[in-house]
């Protein structure tokens, strides 16, 4: 339905990243390998945490609501992506297009603040391990946990109701694998330049805002190992936050290259390519991360298989 250059219920084309030349079938095959992946190893991550009591502690309860996040991110871009590119189907509705972006944005968001979360509980565990049952309780962890998933959830709310309210023209073709709110703002009719502005605002908080307790947190870290004076506790106090930062370098890394700079800077094949990095190959990353480099994890998923072949 069309009144002159304007759609009111708008079909959009997802051009994606792959044609069907043999060398993007074989990326598409990667894709989907680093997808299963990804899904296998959050969910495993998400059970193992559930059904090991030992891993019932703070620092295991917020990493099993990481993988949880990964997990629900991975799965809001790749399916609909391999869908099309099976099928052949690029088409996405304005409710498909809109589902996909306050999935997308709320995810990214709670990721945000729950890292930093992540990172507080991090430097208590290691500048005040004799209060760390005080000041990292149950109760705290649960509210870390909740006001995470609402903040992001708002800014997906926010995001979304600035997308659906603005007209689209006749050219709706996302140069993008999903419905990411950068791609689809050149194809309104609507002026956006004021909401781009406030978007701007929002990912500087969203973004800057946790990195700056990452910051705080570790470098207070930083001097109490600086403090210690065996080898021993050196090993100890790298082994507890290796993980969390190497995951914090890869999230927030890609991040920042896509929201953080001019969009003049930038071109739409380079965000294409950064958005699959971070919203494909970090949630398959994440699990392997924390597993490899964490004992208690790597005895749990031992002792889970060992009791998976007496059953």
């Amino acid at each position: 339905m069309e009144s002159g250059n304007q759609t009111f219920s708008p079909v959009f084309v997802l051009l994606g990243i792959f044609d069907h030349s043999p060398t993007h079938t074989f990326l598409f095959t990667v894709v989907l390998g680093i997808f299963t992946v990804a899904f296998l190893g959050n969910s495993a991550m998400v059970l193992l945490i559930y059904l090991d009591t030992q891993l019932h502690t703070p620092m295991y309860f917020l990493l099993s609501q990481l993988s949880l996040m990964d997990l629900m991110l991975i799965c809001t871009t790749v399916p609909k992506m391999a869908f099309n590119y099976l099928s052949g189907r690029n088409s996405i509705s304005l409710a498909g297009c809109g589902t996909q972006i306050f999935f997308y944005v709320s995810l990214l968001g709670a990721e945000c603040f729950l890292l930093a979360a992540m990172a507080y509980d991090r430097y208590v565990a290691i500048c005040h391990p004799l209060r760390y049952p005080v000041l990292v309780s149950q109760k705290l962890c649960v509210l870390l946990v909740v006001a995470s998933w609402i903040l992001g959830s708002l800014d997906g709310v926010f995001v979304l109701a600035a997308a659906l309210s603005f007209s689209y023209c006749s050219s709706l073709e996302i140069q993008h694998f999903f419905c990411d709110i950068a791609a689809l703002l050149p194809l309104s009719c609507t002026d956006t330049s004021a909401f781009e502005r406030l978007l701007f605002i929002c990912c500087v908080v969203m973004l800057i805002l946790p990195v700056s307790v990452i910051i705080v947190s570790y470098s207070r870290v930083l001097r109490a190992v600086l403090r210690m004076g065996s080898g021993e506790s050196w090993r100890k106090a790298f082994t507890t936050c290796s993980s969390h930062l190497s995951v914090v370098g890869l999230y927030y890394g890609a991040a920042m290259f896509v929201y953080l700079r001019p969009a003049s800077t930038h071109t739409a094949e380079q965000d294409v390519t950064v958005s699959a990095f971070y919203t494909i190959l970090t949630p398959m990353l994440n699990p392997l991360i924390y597993s490899l480099r964490n004992r208690e994890v790597s005895r749990a998923l031992r002792k889970l298989l060992r009791m998976g072949r007496l059953m």
